[in-house]
């Protein structure tokens, strides 16, 4: 959705914009081009081997433009100044490299360890939950984080299995979910919802969404605004609340919104658009992957 980021956040020449989600740098090369010569663009990723790829990518047109850094989109504003940038992009989820790269543990189409970290510095993997979580925790993840109906049959079933062999690859799992749930000419694998589920349990995901959403507030200026790919319903929800809240003339007190108890302050931001901006047909054809997209943009007052 490139096309749909640059309308969003309106590049031009002087601003100052962060790219939380670097991944393969696409965003980040469009904003510093849109923005030329004077744009500057502040980036990060978890991913080393990321971060290492849009240093250089971006260093053949854009050198001494941009500073990148490793790390978490949740910290932006711990190295950003505050009220700096005129917009922020994050771009969610797990990108294609990351999928494509069987070592990397992330898909159930490549045999690989079950690894799933976005940033190998970190020690918790996907092998440590599918074999050490208790079934009650599994099925809590493959629920809350991916919505699996069937959650509670599979936790079960890793457990009773791995009493007998450790699990170790993908293959393994995908396997162990397929004979438990065949897909009867289904085009989507049963293992989908598990293995986003486990992504997003490794990597903290909600808890960086929830996080980094404000620490964009923090580096946003008055006016500039800040624009959201999610790839899932639980990302989407996330980012509508944060908006619901921002967006409100008033507080209250406890987890009801009550209308006596209400009291009136000034919105924080405004929605650019109420409703979700989706993948156009050219982009569907281009890139399948980015069929369940949804742009979001909310502007800060």
């Amino acid at each position: 959705m490139a096309g749909e980021v640059l309308d969003a956040l309106k590049p031009r020449p002087g601003g100052r914009y962060a790219d939380g989600t670097l991944g393969g740098a696409g965003h980040a090369a469009n904003i510093l081009a849109a923005s030329s010569p004077t744009g500057w663009l502040s980036g990060c990723d978890r991913d080393g081997v990321a971060v290492e790829a849009a240093q250089k990518r971006l260093a053949e047109k854009f050198a001494g433009r941009f500073e990148i850094r490793r790390g978490n989109f949740s910290e932006m504003a711990e190295w950003i100044t505050e009220k700096s940038c005129d917009g922020v992009i994050l771009d969610l989820g797990v990108s294609s490299p990351q999928l494509d790269s069987a070592e990397r543990g992330f898909s159930f189409q490549n045999e690989g360890p079950l690894d799933m970290r976005m940033d190998d510095r970190q020690k918790l993997t996907a092998v440590d939950l599918v074999n050490d979580s208790g079934a009650e925790e599994l099925a809590k993840i493959f629920w809350e984080f991916g919505g699996e109906r069937e959650s509670r049959r599979f936790a079960k079933a890793i457990v009773h299995d791995r009493a007998q062999r450790k699990f170790e690859t993908t293959k393994q799992l995908s396997e162990l979910i397929e004979r438990l749930a065949p897909r009867h000419g289904k085009k989507s694998h049963p293992a989908t919802k598990v293995f986003q589920a486990l992504r997003i349990a490794v990597n903290d995901e909600i808890g960086s969404l929830k996080r980094g959403l404000e620490a964009a507030v923090k580096i946003l200026k008055p006016g500039g605004r800040l624009a959201v790919i999610t790839f899932h319903s639980l990302e989407d929800r996330i980012v509508k609340e944060f908006g619901r809240e921002k967006t409100r003339d008033y507080t209250f007190s406890g987890e009801v919104d009550v209308p006596e108890l209400r009291q009136p302050r000034k919105p924080k931001m405004k929605w650019v658009n109420r409703k979700a901006i989706l993948p156009g047909e050219v982009e569907l054809k281009e890139n399948p992957r980015s069929r369940s997209a949804q742009l979001r943009i909310l502007e800060k007052i």
